[in-house]
């Protein structure tokens, strides 16, 4: 019966989990290397949304992206010897309310446009 066969990988309809992973790490990395005084922050598992980790630079810019485990914000943060919170705990900070009240302000109303925030 063809219910009970193994799905076939589908080569080459996209990247792989450790690729998208990498996709993210390097990210994450450029963005704390590229901007002075970068915090982490833990976003939890909703209904919707995987856990996700932020990155707020002191000057309030931000990126988002989902991680798979909170376990990999905590290794990296460490490789990155950037600080972590947990924004359950701290909420979110000033600085990237206003950094983004600033961005609106100056015309750009669009989601994306707002952080880096770009595809996870």
């Amino acid at each position: 019966m063809a219910w009970f066969r193994r799905r076939r990988s589908q080569t080459g309809s996209g990247p792989s989990r450790r690729e998208e992973r990498n996709a993210v790490t390097a990210h994450l990395a450029e963005f704390v290397r590229s901007r002075p005084g970068v915090e982490a922050y833990i976003e939890p598992r909703t209904t919707v949304t995987p856990p996700t980790v932020l990155l707020v630079a002191s000057t309030g810019e931000w990126t988002r992206r989902r991680v798979a485990d909170p376990d990999v914000v905590h290794g990296l943060s460490r490789e990155l010897n950037v600080p972590i919170y947990d924004v359950q705990l701290t909420g979110y900070p000033q600085r990237m309310r206003d950094w983004t009240a600033r961005q609106k302000a100056a015309g750009r109303e669009s989601a994306t446009d707002l952080g880096s925030s770009g595809p996870a």
